[in-house]
């Protein structure tokens, strides 16, 4: 494939970071969160940021070393070699993109259905859902570059509507004493809590996809990972503590699905309560279409190495469709049969497993990538210990026990996938190794053969 020439600045290249955090997640999950840590909900997303913030150091100095659309699927292979833990790695990697699929698209029914009669909501909420997988998956294999052109415009009118949300939720009076940490939950509520939310950050990983298009990476990379996980942390703490201050926490469980809107509607009335409810349809909409691209991209990556069949290296249109239509029937099947705490859940967790092997990684490479050793191995230790702290948290409520059966689906799925396509292909991978910074964009990650 023709070397890609770079064209993306510091702003494009942060847009894409900031783009993937301030997607649907925010607008899915903060009720729920709330519910949870209760008035410590700012503090939760703080700690999930900060962790996101350390693992982000790794894919920095690994972008930067290894630039190219490869992304964390490159970095794995480099790390590990291409064995199977590695293979299952890249595959529950791709669960997660789905579960997050999921999770937007529950979010975009959830804000859709509630402009429709309550008796009809939780039909609507399940349509609409599954109406916006498969129209988004039809733009995106029949009319990509149109969708991709429109991305910018989408991000610009969600950020603008939070940010009015924001500014005028901080203006009007409020009770601001509901927000606090002190007596509102267990440490290990906390850090459960904010584990919860940890899908909300992992758009920082799309910057990786695009590195070698970064004209200048020595520049702009250190701004799009490190500010842009900076910039979603401050802009999520506000948000939560804003929805805090016009909400009581009994307010917040009857909206847990909806409640940026049920806030704006307290503090800005209905034409607050409608901007909002634009703003969430626009930010999962551009989510779902983000993750589109990212799945199908990442699946095509992931069959070049070797560790899903040929068939996903194919394009439709110019575009590597295959993968994305499969996540979609996967993401149908979880909007229509899991309830979103169990698909919050599986995704909070996919993603920590994942961050702290792409931080081993850097431990590993760090002669190659000029890394400290420490601040990667702080960031895998964070990520492993919040993850221990949510699935016991989760083990100890009866309610949400058997989400952790879901979570090791998906881990024991990743590895049967493996083993069982490799046995019967026989495909093994060679990776081949080039020089810091030297792939281009689009040159294949291995060499795979067949025995």
């Amino acid at each position: 494939m023709a070397e890609r020439p770079p064209s993306l600045g510091t702003f494009s290249t942060l847009s894409i970071g900031i783009g993937g955090m301030v997607g649907g997640g925010i607008f899915a999950v903060t009720g729920l969160t709330i519910e949870i840590t209760k008035g410590a909900a700012p503090l939760a997303f703080l700690i999930a940021g900060l962790v996101a913030l350390l693992t982000s150091y790794s894919y920095l100095k690994l972008s930067l070393a290894y630039p190219g659309e490869g992304g964390t699927v490159d970095f794995l292979n480099r790390a590990f070699g291409g064995g199977v833990l590695t293979g299952a790695a890249n595959i529950l990697l791709l669960l997660s993109y789905v579960v997050l699929l999921a999770v937007y698209a529950v979010a975009f029914g959830s804000y859709g259905a509630d402009l429709l009669p309550e008796a009809q909501r939780n039909f609507w909420q399940h349509a609409l859902g599954s109406g916006v997988i498969l129209g988004l998956l039809a733009l995106n294999v029949w009319a990509a570059g149109a969708v991709i052109r429109s991305e910018n415009i989408f991000n610009a009118i969600k950020m603008v509507l939070l940010g009015g949300f924001v500014l005028a939720g901080l203006m009007l009076p409020a009770d601001w004493s509901r927000v606090g940490p002190v007596d509102a939950v267990s440490p290990m509520g906390l850090v459960a809590g904010a584990m919860l939310i940890f899908l909300n950050y992992e758009g920082f990983e799309l910057i990786a996809n695009s590195s070698a298009e970064v004209k200048n990476p020595r520049r702009s990379l250190p701004i799009a990972y490190l500010g842009g996980v900076v910039i979603a942390i401050g802009l999520y703490m506000l948000i939560v503590g804003v929805v805090l201050g016009h909400l009581s926490l009994e307010e917040i469980s009857a909206h847990s699905a909806t409640s940026l809107s049920a806030a704006a509607r307290a503090f800005l009335g209905q034409p607050g309560y409608l901007a909002i409810v634009a703003a969430a349809l626009l930010a999962t909409s551009s989510a779902i279409n983000a993750t589109f691209r990212s799945t199908g991209r990442l699946a095509y990556v992931v069959a070049k190495t070797g560790e899903l069949p040929r068939e996903l290296e194919r394009s439709i249109r110019g575009e590597h469709s295959e993968g994305a239509i499969l996540c979609a029937l996967l993401a149908l099947v979880l909007v229509n049969f899991v309830p979103l705490e169990a698909i919050a859940t599986m995704g909070s967790a996919g993603f920590p497993i994942i961050f702290a092997l792409v931080n081993i990684a850097n431990v590993r490479l760090a002669d190659q990538t000029d890394s400290r050793r420490w601040i990667s191995g702080l960031a895998a230790v964070s990520a492993i210990g919040a993850l221990a702290v949510l699935c016991v948290s989760v083990d100890e409520n009866p309610a949400s026990r058997s989400h952790l059966w879901i979570l090791a689906g998906m881990i024991v799925a990743s590895l049967l996938i493996e083993v069982s396509y490799r046995g019967a292909t026989g495909r093994q991978i060679h990776l081949r190794e080039r020089g810091l910074g030297q792939r281009s964009a689009g040159e294949g990650i291995a060499d795979v053969k067949s025995q």
